[in-house]
């Protein structure tokens, strides 16, 4: 399939798409975004709940949301996002991982929409989302500025964008590529490029320069005790989600604005990651 989409590096999806089969073997080439994704989910549904107004507690708790998750894999995300009742779009450039994706999917008897897309292309198209999801994906893009536009075009007014990355820090390149990949094989060597990793302060000018406000920065911690993922305020030095939202559309009342989420960790933002 050509692709001619701004964001999409055809050497990074050539290197996912070699994987494409491993993509639910929990020891295989993805065993960091398993072992991840409990705590991911419970961010992304916990800032959703937060946004919308809803119950995190309570099954169906994302009902009725159009959501859109890019970079979607094989479906590690999405497959849960579906089972809160989310109605889920899942786009990846990969045309084996979509395969991948959609094989599991109906395995598991999840109605998803995946597409072989950039969202370049979708974002010509009318269709917008309550929440979109983009996880690990940003560092793996050609162009973020193209990138960032084109999820902001996607989103619905009042919508919800969720972020994850890693942190351009020394610590970063340490733990998330020397260690991760050279010393405990984690990932295939290769995976990371320690120059594309984003800082948050850069993120969140991205962000703003298309609109949205930072609602929510959260470091994602390995605690080596647990041998697990925690999410930590305190902590971007490696890898941290964030949470963006939109304005609301000329003329529609305040009283229709759901109660934003705590901005509890923007204090982040004006800290050493602005050099």
């Amino acid at each position: 399939m050509p692709r001619h989409a701004a964001s999409i590096a055809e050497e990074e999806i050539n290197r996912f798409s070699q994987h494409a089969e491993d993509w639910w073997n929990p020891e295989g080439a993805f065993r960091p975004l398993h072992r991840l994704n409990p705590v991911r989910m419970e961010y992304v549904r916990d800032r959703a709940c937060a946004h919308f107004g809803r119950d995190a507690g309570k099954p169906g708790a994302l009902k009725n949301l159009k959501i859109l998750d890019v970079g979607c894999g094989g479906g590690l995300l999405a497959e849960p996002l579906a089972r809160l009742g989310g109605a889920v779009t899942g786009i990846d450039a990969s045309e084996n991982t979509i395969f991948v994706a959609t094989r599991h999917a109906k395995k598991s008897g999840l109605a998803i929409d995946y597409r072989v897309a950039g969202v370049e292309k979708l974002a010509k198209k009318k269709t917008r989302y309550d929440l979109i999801t983009a996880l690990e994906v940003i560092e793996h893009v050609a162009d973020v500025d193209s990138f960032v536009a084109s999820l902001t075009a996607l989103l619905k007014p009042n919508g919800l964008l969720i972020m994850s990355t890693l942190n351009r820090t020394p610590k970063s390149f340490l733990l998330g590529i020397v260690a991760a990949e050279y010393i405990l094989r984690w990932i295939p060597c290769g995976t990371h490029e320690w120059k594309k990793f984003v800082r948050p302060s850069e993120l969140a000018r991205r962000l703003a320069a298309n609109g949205l406000r930072v609602d929510n920065l959260t470091g994602l911690v390995f605690n080596p005790l647990r041998n697990e993922f925690e999410l930590q305020a305190g902590d971007l030095d490696v890898n941290y989600m964030a949470a963006f939202s939109s304005p609301l559309v000329a003329g529609e009342g305040a009283s229709s604005r759901k109660k934003p989420p705590h901005q509890e960790n923007l204090s982040e933002l004006r800290k050493s990651y602005v050099r």
